[in-house]
């Protein structure tokens, strides 16, 4: 998948740069539009193909919030902390926190604001990801199951979700997944409204 995410981003790089499509311009929007209906389509779909993901939180109860609230607020205030070391306006910085490690979304909702913010938030995501698929068997090892989540974000609904999987348990999967639904869907929410404060 890592493979994949970077082949893709060099090919567009390389295809921009050789070819200037133009007329590719014109429909960008229409397209990323089209994706961003489509993606969410399909987490949608995973949600409710998992049946027993329903009865699992029941019995967890809202202790199961804490973890995504946990990470929301580190992702925020990580991005804030750093933007502010760089020179990031503090509601610019938190709005590319609040991608979660979402980078396709993050960089679509940035991007009415400005390319440059887009490229950043784009940047920061995808290195958040790749960044958990080093580090959340280390994390397992080192520190707990538990701990492996934060790092994911909103990704361990999808692409790390495996990888907790293979590193931890069944009782963290089920955590992991809830955090990722919720981080997930937070994402479009609170990164226009951060980025308006």
């Amino acid at each position: 998948m890592t493979l994949m995410i970077l082949s893709s981003i060099a090919a567009g790089i390389i295809m921009g740069m050789l070819t200037h499509p133009f007329w590719i311009q014109n429909f960008a929007t229409l397209f990323i539009d089209i994706g961003t209906i489509l993606l969410l389509i399909m987490v949608g779909i995973s949600i409710g193909l998992n049946s027993s993901v329903f009865e699992q939180i029941k019995s967890i109860g809202l202790k199961l919030l804490l973890m995504p609230l946990a990470v929301v607020v580190g992702s925020i205030g990580g991005a804030a902390i750093g933007g502010y070391l760089v020179g990031l306006p503090f509601n610019e910085a938190g709005a590319v926190g609040a991608g979660q490690g979402f980078y396709t979304i993050t960089s679509i909702i940035l991007a009415s604001h400005s390319n440059q913010l887009s490229t950043i938030g784009f940047i920061a995501n995808l290195t958040r990801e790749l960044a958990s698929f080093i580090f959340i068997p280390v994390i397992a090892k080192k520190m707990g199951y538990l701990e492996t989540i934060a790092p994911a974000g909103s990704t361990s609904i999808a692409s790390a979700l495996p990888i907790i999987s293979r590193s931890t348990d069944a009782e963290t999967v089920v955590i992991a997944f809830i955090t990722g639904v919720i981080c997930t869907a937070l994402v479009p929410i609170l990164i226009p409204l951060i980025l308006n404060l």
